[in-house]
């Protein structure tokens, strides 16, 4: 029996915010290594071993791969923020958890035991919380930013997004360190790597979003995930977490 991964792509009110939401429950009776890889989001996740002990915890943006232990019996409920959420849903930079994270108080957005019965109990839960708190107006140059950077993949120059959003290099870059702990590039050629996921779920090994080359898109794949996209297309054993998950993600248009 392997684990048990779901996914949902979130409402459109929330959408600015959310990229997505994710259960992993392991009924393995075996705890299970993995390796998360680094996507373009900070998480936000409920882990919950039973009624009575479970725990909550931010994660920052990662730039390396990190490994992770998923303990047997554990379930395990996480949303896929967008780097607005930072500042807008929990009006703090999450500098301080680059490439790591930080508990949470557990009554955090106030979850009840029927909100972890289920994936759709938990979208619900979230997605209600967000809605009563959003009330603070987004800047329209961080919002029309995080607009084109998004759909793009990452694949935008820092220097067409500055021209696009009448603001200068130096002040986004300015904004990306203070906020989240990188420079805007930097976040871009991590966001196009996790754009890479799908087609390395599905063996397609050539470079689909502006790498320069195959050799510029192995030199990336490597240095982010340090295996060659061969090897994270192969997947083995399920090691990495994100090419695992990144199947169960429904598309847009289901």
């Amino acid at each position: 029996m392997k684990l048990t991964i779901q996914s949902f792509l979130p409402d459109d009110s929330i959408s600015h915010f959310v990229h997505s939401f994710w259960m992993v429950e392991n009924k393995t009776g075996n705890d299970i290594p993995g390796t998360i890889l680094p996507n373009g989001m900070m998480d936000m996740t409920l882990m919950k071993i039973n009624t009575d002990n479970w725990e909550m915890s931010i994660r920052g943006l990662d730039t390396v791969p990190s490994q992770v232990n998923i303990t047997k019996d554990v379930k395990i409920f996480s949303v896929g923020f967008k780097l607005l959420a930072a500042e807008y849903l929990f009006g703090d930079s999450i500098k301080d958890v680059l490439n790591g994270g930080k508990m949470i108080p557990n009554d955090f957005w106030q979850f009840e035991e029927i909100d972890t019965e289920s994936l759709e109990n938990f979208q619900k839960k979230v997605t209600q919380q967000i809605n009563a708190f959003s009330t603070k107006e987004i800047d329209d140059r961080k919002k029309n930013l995080f607009e084109l950077i998004y759909p793009s993949h990452g694949t935008i120059t820092v220097k067409e997004l500055s021209e696009k959003v009448f603001w200068s290099s130096r002040q986004i870059n300015r904004y990306f360190n203070q906020q989240f702990g990188i420079s805007l590039k930097e976040y871009c050629k991590i966001l196009r790597f996790g754009s890479s996921f799908k087609d390395l779920s599905e063996g397609r090994l050539f470079p689909e979003l502006n790498f320069t080359d195959q050799n510029h898109f192995i030199k990336e794949i490597k240095k982010y995930s340090g295996v060659t996209p061969k090897e994270l297309s192969k997947n083995s054993d399920d090691r990495f977490m994100d090419i695992l998950a990144i199947k169960k993600l429904p598309s847009k248009n289901d």
